[in-house]
């Protein structure tokens, strides 16, 4: 029996046409560095028209201030830690992921602080609760644009507009956004957007990103300091982006096998997907409603949610659940707290977290319906 896949929240898979291809083609007929070698220029335009292609879908003007990272997980490392000093306060939700939260709390035991935005107990976060948060030594609001754990998509455009009304720096988590929802960084006034190659965007683990607008990238000193391919008579690190943020030598078939992703996800094109995809997670719900032990969590039947659904089994234990899926079934979920435990705190699913079951563009309504019969079958035999 083929194994239906369900986990594309955590990592895509399949992935698009011609990443394999392309990541191939440069081991097995580039293999040089950028900057290092006289052989370098084809991987060199790669490299750039990568960047280029991630300011197309993001809607940002500056290839240049496109900085590679492993994932997003680095890159809001880079921002975060680079960006607060002792004394300085921001504002998150109550939705975000450890990947947020983790560097904020390390550096609260050098005087940062910060404040969480309560948001229901569906997960839904009205942007009027951010105002009575702000003080004068308040530097950003931090946001995730969907929720890993539930699917609540923030609404990033109204965030956008009072972090420039009272001057605050806004960063994005787009982990579970950039491929499948629109993302304009000039309309949403993003200061910085942080992306991972390995989930929507239908690329490879371990190639990621942030954009940063220029009144950002100046505050922020270099993450990681070495060796660039540029200005190497000098022993101090370049301040022009990219290099700036990219010493040591890029993960290239990373690149490559990106580049080959953003090309099928531009042709396709972020509506398409997000309509497909938005289809098949309403078809998910709809068949949940009529399975007696099954309870969703996080927004409403109609509301607008990244492609993932998170079911909790209160007779049952969760774990056992996603085991017997894929032991009995060969179904692939999550399972847990999806390294966000304030989230599942918010939802009222903690400490026993989810089944988590998340969607792409290569799954069908035919692998969904196979998944709800064999929800329904291991729910009659666990109760």
């Amino acid at each position: 029996m083929n194994r239906i896949y369900l986990d594309n929240a955590a990592t895509s898979f399949p992935k698009a046409p011609g990443v394999v291809e392309s990541m191939t083609k440069f081991i097995a007929e580039i293999g040089t560095s950028v900057h290092r070698t006289s052989k370098s220029f084809e991987a060199e335009q790669v490299v750039f028209q990568t960047r280029e292609l991630l300011c197309q879908l993001f809607n940002f003007d500056k290839p240049e201030n496109v900085v590679f990272t492993k994932n997003v997980t680095e890159s809001l490392n880079l921002v975060i830690k680079g960006l607060f000093r002792p004394g300085d306060h921001a504002i998150v939700s109550s939705m975000e992921h450890n990947a947020v939260m983790r560097p904020l709390l390390s550096l609260s035991t050098q005087g940062v602080t910060f404040s969480r935005a309560a948001t229901s107990s569906l997960g839904n976060l009205n942007p009027q609760n951010l105002l009575p948060l702000i003080r004068p030594e308040t530097k950003a609001i931090i946001m995730t644009h969907a929720s890993n754990v539930s699917g609540n998509i923030s609404p990033l455009a109204e965030i956008g507009d009072i972090c420039r009304k009272h001057n605050l720096f806004f960063i994005v988590d787009a982990a579970q956004s950039a491929g499948c929802l629109p993302i304009d960084m000039q309309e949403m006034n993003i200061d910085a957007l942080a992306f991972t190659g390995h989930k929507s965007l239908l690329g490879p683990q371990g190639i990621g990103g942030l954009l940063l607008r220029d009144v950002l990238a100046q505050k922020i000193p270099p993450f990681i300091e070495g060796g660039t391919g540029s200005f190497s008579e000098s022993e101090e690190q370049p301040d022009y982006l990219p290099d700036k943020f990219e010493s040591g030598t890029l993960n290239l078939p990373g690149i490559y096998g990106l580049n080959a992703a953003l090309e099928f996800v531009l042709k396709t094109g972020i509506k398409t997907i997000s309509e497909h995809e938005k289809a098949l997670t309403t078809y998910f719900l709809n068949g949940l409603l009529n399975i007696k032990g099954a309870k969703t969590v996080g927004p409403g039947f109609y509301a607008k949610r990244a492609p993932l659904v998170s079911v909790d089994f209160p007779n049952c234990d969760n774990a056992d659940i996603a085991y017997r899926l894929l032991n009995e079934h060969h179904i692939i979920t999550r399972v847990g707290l999806h390294c966000a435990p304030n989230a599942h705190k918010t939802l009222d699913t903690f400490p026993q977290g989810t089944v988590r079951f998340s969607f792409c563009w290569f799954n069908t309504r035919a692998e969904l319906q196979k998944t709800l019969e064999a929800i329904e079958e291991v729910l009659k035999d666990s109760v």
